[in-house]
């Protein structure tokens, strides 16, 4: 087993935790803020908009069951990446549309993937593609939030089939 590592952020990460959870290949997915600037933030900090964090999902992966790329492409099915720092009633940068990259590969893999997804949305994705930061887990009542009670606040769409 190859385990690698992962971190998106599409609005809210009740959701984005719970698909990317169910996921095979998946090993783990931890809630949590990152890219900003303050050292170990609270959901009332990032809430502010003033930690510069996002709600982001941590995924621990292994690589011989689902690939990099594959994860980038449910990312991009799992919101809306043309919404800039919202998604749908979140509004807010910490609700932004995010892929922080462990490294180069990383970088060019989800960019191919972006630029590979763009013709399926009518607006262009504004989805942050950059370099890992930092990554701070949620508050223990975040994890396995909407799994626990019954909330399905995203959807995956299907790309259409081509002819």
């Amino acid at each position: 087993m190859a385990m690698q590592k992962a971190i998106f952020g599409g609005g809210c990460f009740w959701g984005v935790e719970s698909l990317f959870s169910k996921t095979p290949g998946v090993l783990s997915v931890v809630s949590g803020y990152g890219g900003g600037h303050m050292e170990n933030p609270t959901y009332k900090d990032v809430c502010t908009a003033k930690t510069g964090h996002a709600e982001v999902v941590f995924v621990t992966f292994d690589d011989k069951k689902v690939s990099y790329e594959e994860l980038v492409d449910l990312f991009f099915r799992l919101h809306d990446p043309t919404q800039f720092n919202r998604q749908g009633p979140d509004y807010g940068p910490q609700y932004r549309s995010c892929i922080f990259c462990f490294d180069d590969a990383q970088l060019k893999a989800a960019t191919k993937v972006r630029d590979r997804v763009q013709k399926y949305f009518d607006k262009k994705i504004v989805t942050e593609i950059a370099p890992y930061s930092n990554f701070f887990p949620a508050e223990a009542y975040h994890q396995g939030y909407a799994d626990r009670h019954g909330i399905a606040c995203h959807v995956v769409r299907a790309w259409p089939q081509v002819v």
